[in-house]
């Protein structure tokens, strides 16, 4: 190597002389992928059930979404890991999910090595993958790929989705968000939505409108380079939002119940070949009421929650359709590999009578029927955060048992479509092989002919754990290559291995048969016992929708394929087993500052994603603003945190400073100021005083005494009995507005300050004005 080759570190194919007239010069050159290499189109449907899709026998109708199937393959044995973010974290890198330490969601991430959220950089994503061959890539929609706490504008943004090998991203970052008012970024900053729900905004069709604009900015420049599109829709997550004329659309449709539904979807599948003709439906589920036994208003609630749900879906096919418009209009769909899948079963986090707001779910406050029933033909709008019943996710997941976050084929197998119409011969047929969300990768690669990369940005890459399944495409009666695969998710257990199924269902198999709530952390005595005596049998190859448990008749093979599951939980970082979940949502996990007492906000500044904010739940706590208020008055949010289905807000109208809590919107508790704040710089302030504990089993948190000052001097006080127990969602804070829906029917949003605001201290140490005057008012008498 000559020494000017070691200055640059590479060999110079040209020739460098001393000037130039004896020189040659050589440009870098750019990377292009293959002639003719395919455009790829992920599409990742959420909380979307097996037995939800009409092309998979569901009476909803998705027009669009069938046309995939019709035109392309309806594989009936592929299998996610039952919550989204480890699911999305192996369709996009090719390992299990504990492998990237996505055991659960990001908001439950521990500090274990298969459980703290952070997807190392050796387990390089497709993106990453793809820019290495000359292909655009783009995210669109629902990320929920990196650590709660990362979520903020500090950063760190090198798992953001620019940092993971994605060149646009259009979406929001967290779980989900209102479909109405979401919590979008854009690249690496957030915006807002732009239009109001009054002007015509929805979500899904604000995505496709990206999704459109980032793909046709590049082909009119570059009309011969593919894409890599990762479209992630936040539906049909919760909330059920949809315009009402799409819900009205199913109206009586299902009054007849759940259990209608699953014989209508199952006879359905079976005569479509979906399903074999010798399955049995999975009997009924011990948590899931009759439907006959409910009372005509608790009928008449559920059906217009499955009506609500149904319109979401069909309004989400629509959309869906829109982009598959686009690419045929510009003569790309032909040649785009389309995978649709589904990122776990249908949910049940609406309960068992559904709910007007998933907040309660998680805080543990149901609202009686009759709240429910008053909120009826709201639902679906921007007032509710809706989700329907548990007797709709079990039919939802027709042919199979139970649901999201459990390991039964009603959590981990998920309708899987794929479409490309220059790469594929066969039209409209069912394929039958084995497979998991890990495979798709190593199959998009062989499909382009890559073999996965070493290093990707100088980062050693581990194995891939999928194995690719194109050898499927145009052959019905290919083997599957994919043996066997482990599951665990929050405790539940399960491995699939040539045919045969364990379970080891945490609780229970039911909520019903449980000896311990959802959520209970497992010690290692009980892991034994369930060990020992829990596990269950399954031979699928036969008994495709776990009807007879063979634990006794076959013990062997059980101890087998137990055995067989701790090697695969070993090689996968998968122990310690831990099937909490309120202790894993309240872990103090990593933040990127020491921990602070105080914290100082400012207006017109990024909203606090609810991980970083100040945790004011369940202790005291002020909020003490800094402002200027003109002579003739001033008005607006000082500090918010939430939105109109659960937070709290600060902030001045009438001339009166207020507090208002609002508790999942089932209560709103205020305090206003006896008098007016006048003109001039004043220190506006709140405290919240607690007077008693939380009580999480009956979903109240800390209740107290509120109370208002105006510099320091007392103007409003009263009692508040009951807080939100454990979190606000969507729950971002935002100094001197409130973006998105308003905490408070009391004014409109966004009621952004009209005075001059400098700053706001939250002060979460305990210390009061009233402790203060106190000691003051002892000191002064022992003068």
């Amino acid at each position: 190597m000559s020494l000017e080759e070691y200055r640059q570190g590479t060999t110079f194919p040209g020739v460098i002389g001393r000037t130039t007239d004896v020189s040659s010069p050589a440009w870098p050159q750019l990377v292009r992928a293959a002639p003719g290499a395919p455009n790829l189109l992920f599409i990742m449907l959420d909380d979307t059930g097996f037995g939800q899709l009409g092309c998979y026998g569901s009476p909803i109708d998705t027009p669009r979404i069938d046309s995939l199937a019709a035109g392309g393959l309806l594989y009936n044995n592929m299998h996610t890991t039952a919550l989204c973010s480890p699911s999305r974290s192996c369709m996009i890198t090719g390992r299990n999910h504990h492998a990237n330490a996505m055991a659960g969601i990001t908001e439950i991430a521990t500090g274990y090595p298969g459980y703290n959220g952070c997807i190392p950089f050796e387990n390089g994503f497709l993106s990453e993958m793809l820019l290495q061959h000359g292909y655009n890539t783009y995210m669109v929609g629902k990320w929920h790929l990196v650590p709660s706490e990362q979520e903020s504008a500090a950063g760190p943004y090198d798992r953001w989705p620019l940092g993971r090998g994605f060149e646009r991203f259009y979406g929001f970052l967290g779980g989900d968000t209102s479909q109405w008012y979401p919590d979008l970024v854009y690249d690496n900053h957030q915006v807002e939505p732009p239009a109001s729900p009054d002007e015509g905004y929805h979500l899904t069709s604000d995505l496709v409108d990206r999704a459109i604009s980032f793909i046709a900015s590049a082909k009119q420049i570059a009309p011969d380079k593919p894409f890599f599109m990762n479209f992630c829709t936040g539906a049909t997550h919760a909330p059920h939002h949809v315009p009402k004329e799409w819900s009205d659309h199913y109206r009586g449709r299902f009054d007849t119940g759940w259990d209608a539904y699953r014989e209508y979807t199952f006879r359905r599948q079976q005569q479509a070949g979906i399903v074999p003709p010798d399955a049995r439906l999975s009997g009924r589920d011990p948590d899931v009421p009759q439907w006959d036994s409910l009372s005509p208003d608790a009928r008449r609630l559920a059906a217009r929650m499955m009506e609500v749900y149904a319109g979401f879906l069909s309004h989400t096919d629509h959309h869906i359709g829109r982009l598959l418009d686009f690419l045929e209009r510009t003569g790309e769909l032909d040649n785009t590999l389309i995978m649709l899948v589904s990122d776990n079963g249908a949910s049940p986090e609406g309960g068992v009578t559904g709910t007007t707001n998933e907040l309660q779910f998680f805080n543990n406050a149901p609202e009686p029927i009759e709240d429910s029933l008053r909120a009826i033909d709201q639902l679906g709008g921007p007032t509710t955060f809706n989700h329907y019943p548990w007797g709709w996710t079990w039919a939802g997941n027709t042919p199979f048992r139970r649901w999201k976050r459990e390991t039964y084929r009603g959590g981990v197998s998920d309708p899987f479509l794929v479409h490309w119409p220059r790469g594929i011969r066969a039209r409209g047929e069912i394929r039958t092989q084995y497979a998991h969300v890990i495979d798709v990768v190593p199959t998009v690669l062989d499909v382009l002919g890559i073999d996965p990369p070493t290093a990707v940005r100088g980062v050693a890459q581990s194995p891939l754990h999928g194995v690719g399944f194109a050898h499927t495409f145009d052959d019905p009666n290919a083997a599957s290559r994919h043996r066997t695969q482990y599951f665990e998710m929050l405790g539940h257990r399960a491995i699939d291995h040539d045919g045969w199924r364990a379970v080891c269902p945490w609780p229970g198999p039911s909520f019903s048969e449980a000896e311990r709530p959802f959520g209970a952390p497992i010690t290692a005595d009980e892991l034994d016992a369930l060990d020992a005596e829990h596990w269950e049998l399954y031979h699928i190859a036969e008994d495709f929708t776990e009807t007879r448990n063979l634990a006794a008749e076959h013990r062997d093979k059980l101890i087998e394929m137990i055995s067989l599951w701790y090697v695969e939980a070993g090689r996968n970082n998968v122990l310690p087993i831990d099937g909490s979940v309120l202790q894993r949502m309240m872990v103090q996990r990593p933040q990127i500052t020491p921990a602070q007492t105080h914290y100082t906000l400012r207006p017109d500044t990024a909203t606090l994603p609810a991980a970083v904010a100040p945790r004011v739940l369940n202790r005291p706590h002020s909020v003490t603003a800094v402002a200027d208020i003109p002579p003739d008055g001033a008005e607006g949010v000082l500090l918010c945190q939430g939105t109109n289905v659960g937070g709290w807000t600060f902030y001045v109208r009438d001339s009166r400073l207020h507090y208002a809590h609002n508790y999942v919107r089932r209560a709103t508790y205020r305090v206003s100021s006896t008098q007016a704040v006048p003109p001039g710089r004043h220190e506006l302030r709140f405290e919240f005083e607690p007077t008693g504990d939380p009580d999480f089993a009956t979903g109240k948190g800390t209740p107290g005494i509120a109370r208002l000052y105006i510099d320091r001097e007392q103007v409003g006080e009263t009692d508040i009995p009951i807080t939100t127990p454990v979190a606000f969602n969507p729950g971002g804070m935002t100094c001197g507005a409130n973006p998105g829906s308003a905490v408070t029917p009391d004014y409109d949003p966004p009621f952004r300050f009209t005075g001059g605001l400098h700053t706001v201290v939250v002060d979460l140490s305990g210390e009061s004005i009233t402790d203060a005057s106190s000691e003051i008012r002892m000191h002064m008498a022992r003068q």
